[in-house]
């Protein structure tokens, strides 16, 4: 991708999650505005958010801590499966449960998700025309933070698999022009609480 500019991506997977979904609990409402402050001195020419009330309850509140930052919803930035990968693509020794992950995707996530990854690609990634710099900041959902963070490491597109983003934690990419991408920042929870840290993780993996 050419570009003139560097482009500073911010990707947050949505704050803790109430059981049905339909919001955010009150530990996700304070992950989503303690980030909002931690963006507050940075640049930022536009939140982008899912649409499911999840993510777009934590954009709002970290808007909340922003000055008159745009936001904008995008189905690009939702919740769906990036890539199926074939079994002969996989490491042989981890593919079955690969696959048995994957089952569970649905019809409609088999034929659209991966057509959403490839525009999220030509969406949020690579310089950016023009002379100034610019900071975007998407919040969206695991799978969609995995395939952005596997495409700025030129990884294979079945490594999306494996990649586990917490609730409100920050990763950060930059795509200077004539550079290989870079990250920056990666699951960076260090604007929470020990408290509010690694939800969105299984129990056995919390450190």
């Amino acid at each position: 991708m050419t570009g003139t500019a560097t482009r500073y991506l911010c990707l947050v997977r949505h704050g803790e999650a109430s059981p049905d979904e339909s919001g955010l609990t009150e530990a996700g409402r304070r992950q989503a505005t303690l980030l909002g402050q931690r963006l507050r001195n940075i640049p930022r020419d536009a939140v982008h958010h899912g649409p499911l009330p999840r993510a777009e309850h934590t954009a709002r509140l970290i808007a909340d801590q922003l000055d008159n930052v745009p936001l904008r919803v995008s189905h690009v930035a939702g919740d769906y499966v990036p890539y199926l990968p074939e079994k002969e693509e996989l490491p042989a020794e981890s593919a079955d449960f690969h696959l048995r992950f994957l089952a569970g995707a649905t019809d409609e996530e088999r034929n659209h998700g991966p057509a959403l990854a490839r525009q999220a690609l030509d969406l949020f990634t690579g310089p950016v025309d023009g002379d100034e710099d610019r900071y975007e900041l998407v919040v969206t959902h695991n799978f969609l933070v995995a395939w952005l963070v596997r495409d700025a490491m030129h990884a294979p597109k079945w490594r999306w698999l494996g990649l586990n983003h917490c609730n409100a934690a920050l990763t950060v990419i930059r795509y200077a022009p004539g550079r290989p991408a870079s990250i920056l920042v990666s699951n960076d929870m260090r604007h929470l609480p020990v408290e509010l840290r690694w939800t969105g993780f299984p129990p056995e993996l919390h450190i």
